[in-house]
């Protein structure tokens, strides 16, 4: 069952008990504007225990706020909310006071911007819009909903969720509501990391992520979020390797190229430069030191304070850190490229690499040399079964020390090599290892 039709489902049992229903927000917005909804939400004048009450399975999400969770039978769920409106906001997040009101002008004033506060009839398709919002649409404008530095005061992630908005569909901020953004974008510094975290991820992979950072960047907000990201701007490149220019015109011509990322990708195309500011200095030409190195740490300490998960950061860090070592591919030896193509996700690797070129000098030899080489070695060449383990070498009767380390590791860049390929190959090779640090 669809989102659509569950959503149906329930705005019907709510009109046969005598309440009214509507769909609201991005669902409403969406299919005005041709694109599918991915939730649909609903409206109400029913409080949260009586919307219980009619749907046993529904779970309050937000019961202060009225919020209930109806789920369906296949996994799809729909957040009826009953209308409200809301008194002041002391922490920048949450309103301290919420009354339920019995019509939806009410509501609707209390939202963020006036293409989120639409509403429709579920049946009809009436569009009911009390702000403004399908004049906004037509002219393509993020607009606050009554006073912006009021609308921001309230909850200051509106701020990010403006740029957010703006750049996911193409649309300009109005001039109001883009001054009190800029007037406010200090205030983003009193959002929690993981409500940044989220909204950022959005700006990256939904599609307009240049659009998305430019955005942020004229209205102050990426000072503040991303100040590492900020510093691109004026690094000047060797134009002999990046004739696009500073290392900030390079990222974004790296995001404009992104088509439907993962976060980790997105979040790595975004930082993989993010050591060049810190090691720029000009010898015989522009140089940037182990900037792969040094951005790896400033990565990781970014996505660790946005709350990133370990696994998102350990990738993120592994193509910032080994972004470099394309350049070294067709002088490695065997077993240290095999050991390259085997890193976890390596086609992000590669992605990143290919975005790079295209947006420096435009070579794509080396992209092309590692995807022949991919093909070439295939899955079982470059994951080949373990010859040889610490416990062998016990066995054979060596004490357990840091050689062992050694030994193994030359048994591994020989089976990568091709020159062992069993077990007793792989002893031998070991003792020998073994006997020379002895000796």
């Amino acid at each position: 069952m669809s989102g659509l039709v569950l959503a149906h489902q329930i705005a019907a049992i709510l009109r046969q008990s005598g309440f009214q229903a509507l769909l609201v927000g991005g669902c409403v917005r969406d299919r005005l504007l041709g694109i599918q909804p991915k939730d649909f939400d609903l409206v109400t004048d029913a409080v949260p225990h009586q919307v219980l009450s009619l749907f046993p399975k529904a779970q309050p999400v937000g019961a202060h706020f009225g919020v209930v969770l109806v789920p369906g039978d296949h996994g799809e769920h729909v957040e009826v909310a009953t209308f409200r409106s809301e008194g002041e906001y002391s922490d920048g997040r949450r309103p301290d006071e919420v009354s339920f009101v019995p019509q939806p002008d009410i509501d609707a004033r209390r939202r963020d911007f006036t293409i989120n506060g639409l509403f429709e009839d579920p049946f009809t398709g009436q569009i009911i819009d009390f702000v403004g919002g399908q004049a906004d649409l037509k002219a393509r404008l993020i607009r606050a909903i009554g006073d912006p530095p009021k609308r921001f005061h309230e909850d200051h992630l509106r701020l990010l969720r403006a740029a957010r908005f703006a750049s996911r569909l193409s649309f300009q901020i109005e001039s109001y509501t883009l001054a009190a953004i800029r007037q406010d974008a200090h205030q983003i510094s009193r959002i929690s990391p993981e409500r940044i975290r989220d909204e950022l991820i959005r700006i990256l992979i939904e599609g307009h992520a240049r659009a998305g950072i430019e955005l942020l960047d004229e209205t102050g907000l990426l000072a503040y979020i991303l100040p590492d990201v900020k510093a691109f701007q004026g690094v000047q490149q060797p134009p002999e390797y990046h004739p696009e220019g500073d290392v900030w015109i390079h990222v974004l011509l790296m995001l404009e190229g992104l088509r439907i990322p993962s976060r980790t990708l997105a979040l790595g195309v975004l930082l993989h430069d993010v050591g060049k500011p810190l090691t720029f200095r000009v010898a015989e030409r522009i140089r940037f030191d182990g900037h792969a190195e040094v951005g790896a740490q400033i990565a990781r300490r970014i996505l660790t304070n946005l709350r990133f998960s370990n696994d998102d950061v350990e990738q993120v860090v592994s193509l910032v850190a080994n972004h470099m070592k394309f350049k070294d591919v067709e002088r490695m030896r065997l077993s240290t490229l095999k050991r390259f193509l085997r890193l976890p996700h390596f086609d992000e690797h590669l992605e990143l690499h290919r975005l790079d070129c295209l947006a420096s000098n435009g070579n794509t030899h080396t992209y092309k040399f590692m995807l022949a080489k991919q093909a070439e070695f295939g899955t079982e060449l470059l994951r080949l079964p373990r010859l040889l383990t610490g416990d062998d070498l016990i066995q054979a009767g060596y004490q357990p020390g840091p050689w062992f380390g050694i030994a193994l590791k030359a048994v591994e860049n020989a089976q990568l090599e091709g020159s062992v390929n069993t077990r007793e190959q792989a002893l031998s090779l070991a003792q020998l290892v073994l006997e020379r640090q002895v000796h």
